[in-house]
């Protein structure tokens, strides 16, 4: 018979997650924050990582400065000129679109291409004021804020969905529309940046999504997936 996971209360379920922040930080270290990039560049970068590794999106926006010295003239740009100019980040057609419209509506909107208010707006209405794009959802929203602006948001992408479904921190069948919602609660805001980049590191390095190696993982103790003896 299957037994179905239960999850511990919010305040058992808390200590959890402080206990394995604690774990990832000894093994990991403490991620100190890289000099931002202005938010308008994080949001385009953040757009073009999506869907592609690090290395491409970086490819994709170095190539995309070189072409383009400025945003006004990224706004101004035939789509096609775009397209080829980041097609090293994959889906070169979509992007394209979805950097231009949001240049374009910017551009009108605020008379430039500074989002430093973004720094000053309560968190929830930044994330709003970011998600009205189309093509910039939740996740995209919360880079822009935490890495752009050093704001209180925590990203959640593929790597964390996973791991934390599998460290039993979410339900097994949490969206990431819920994942958002239940990681920001239950990650002390003043240690965002850091659990987020070190839950990638660890989705990277040991919790793949194929043969993880749990043995060598610095969170199994109480991770409900490495309890699960192989097939």
């Amino acid at each position: 018979m299957r037994v179905r996971a239960v999850l511990p209360d919010a305040a058992a379920l808390g200590r959890r997650v402080g206990r394995d922040a604690d774990r990832l930080r000894a093994a990991f270290g403490r991620p100190r924050p890289a000099r931002a990039l202005p938010p308008i560049d994080e949001l385009v970068l953040t757009i073009l990582s999506q869907n592609t590794s690090d290395t491409n999106s970086a490819r994709a926006f170095d190539a995309l400065r070189r072409r383009f010295p400025t945003w006004d003239d990224v706004a101004r740009a035939p789509r096609r000129s775009i397209e080829t100019a980041i097609r090293a980040g994959g889906l070169a057609r979509l992007k394209s679109r979805v950097i231009r419209e949001t240049l374009r509506r910017i551009a009108r909107e605020r008379g430039s291409f500074d989002l430093a208010f973004l720094e000053r707006l309560p968190v929830p209405e930044a994330l709003a004021w970011l998600q009205r794009f189309r093509g910039v959802g939740e996740k995209t929203a919360c880079c822009v804020l935490l890495f752009g602006c050093h704001r209180p948001a925590f990203p959640v992408d593929t790597h964390i969905l996973r791991v934390t479904r599998r460290l039993g921190w979410l339900p097994s069948a949490a969206d990431a529309a819920a994942a958002h919602r239940r990681l920001a609660a239950l990650v002390p805001t003043r240690r965002y940046y850091e659990v987020h980049v070190n839950l990638i590191t660890l989705g990277r390095r040991r919790c793949r999504p194929r043969r993880p190696q749990c043995a060598e993982c610095p969170v199994n103790r109480e991770c409900r997936h490495a309890r699960i003896p192989p097939l």
